[in-house]
């Protein structure tokens, strides 16, 4: 069958490999409908960071339909659809014990531990999907993760009903919680520093766009998400942010942070990190994928195949893309 592997860093290619093993007990085996390129999936392709076995499948957003089960697993069959849950947990640690399996002490993500969707076919944990609804297209399916991150964020930030948030960077997650906060009813400033995406968003949400060094005017908003990871925009928005509210950290960057601690304590802004999703959160967005499905083509940047994912990496790489995701179309035509 036809997959995309990683071997290392700037190492990425399309391969025929086996099919995947029948499922063990505890286990099914998908045929893959779509998969999505994530942030991070290019992150540890520049970088070779989170690369924990080599070569390893790609992938962790994705999608499909049961082809085969294991023994012990009732509440999946064959031919039913599923979303998939992208974290590889251990669930007997303090944490897993507690529900809080996206800290998991074990944690690793499907495509790094063990083989991910960015092929025909895979096997895994049973425990790992959850059945789709009805009437939602395939490619709409494979969205459920990153919006199960976005969900997370949202749970995280606590704002209250039809308080203003200020999302910082318009990447794929930071505009699919623009596009949840927006169908919870939430104002929204966007920032970012290629207009292009801003935009992009903005028209997706109805959300205004605002340079970070600019003016905020006399009432700024009190909650905000960053999602750019980046020090110095995590500094500026807390000293953007109104009094009493809070900040929602959900990117991936480098680099010390400094905020004075004193600014925290008498502006009493709450500052939380954000990491992956909970262990409701994905059955929650299955339940609100139906009521989605008529904006999330607007969050769909480009649908590639197999053969054309190295070269949509490079394409997300080098910001030639002006939508939020990415999809691979995962059987051919």
């Amino acid at each position: 069958m036809k997959s995309v592997r990683l071997y290392g860093v700037k190492d990425l290619r399309v391969e025929d490999i086996a099919l995947p093993a029948s499922p063990n007990a505890g286990e099914v085996t998908l045929k893959v409908s779509f998969a999505g390129i994530c942030g991070s999936d290019l992150h540890n392709f520049r970088t070779g960071e989170w690369i924990t076995r080599a070569p390893s499948v790609a992938g962790h957003e994705f999608a499909g339909t049961i082809t085969a089960i294991g023994a012990g697993v009732s509440y999946v069959a064959i031919g039913d659809r599923v979303i998939v849950d992208s974290r590889h947990i251990c669930g007997t640690c303090r944490n897993c014990r507690d529900g809080l399996g996206q800290v998991c002490e074990n944690l690793g993500f499907l495509g790094e531990v063990i083989d991910g969707g960015f092929a025909e076919a895979v096997t895994i944990p049973a425990r790992n999907v959850l059945k789709a609804p009805d009437g939602v297209p395939d490619e709409h399916l494979a969205l459920a993760e990153p919006l199960a991150v976005a969900l997370h964020v949202l749970n995280k930030l606590r704002a209250p009903d039809g308080a203003e948030i200020v999302v910082t960077g318009c990447g794929p997650i930071g505009g699919l919680v623009a596009l949840l906060a927006a169908q919870k009813g939430h104002p929204l400033i966007v920032v970012d520093r290629n207009l292009a995406r801003a935009e992009g968003v903005a028209a997706m949400t109805g959300a205004r766009i605002q340079a970070l060094d600019g003016d905020w005017g006399s009432e700024p908003p009190r909650y905000g998400v960053d999602a750019t990871g980046a020090p110095q925009v995590i500094a500026s928005l807390v000293g953007k942010l109104a009094p009493g509210g809070a900040l929602a950290m959900v990117g991936i960057g480098h680099g010390d942070l400094s905020v004075n601690p004193v600014t925290l304590v008498e502006k009493e802004i709450a500052m939380v990190g954000v990491h992956c999703f909970g262990d409701s959160e994905l059955g929650s967005i299955a339940a609100m994928l139906p009521a989605l499905t008529p904006v999330l083509d607007q969050a769909i940047a480009a649908i590639v195949s197999l053969d054309d994912v190295p070269a949509a990496y490079e394409r997300n790489l080098a910001g030639e893309v002006s939508g939020l995701k990415t999809l691979i179309r995962c059987q051919e035509q």
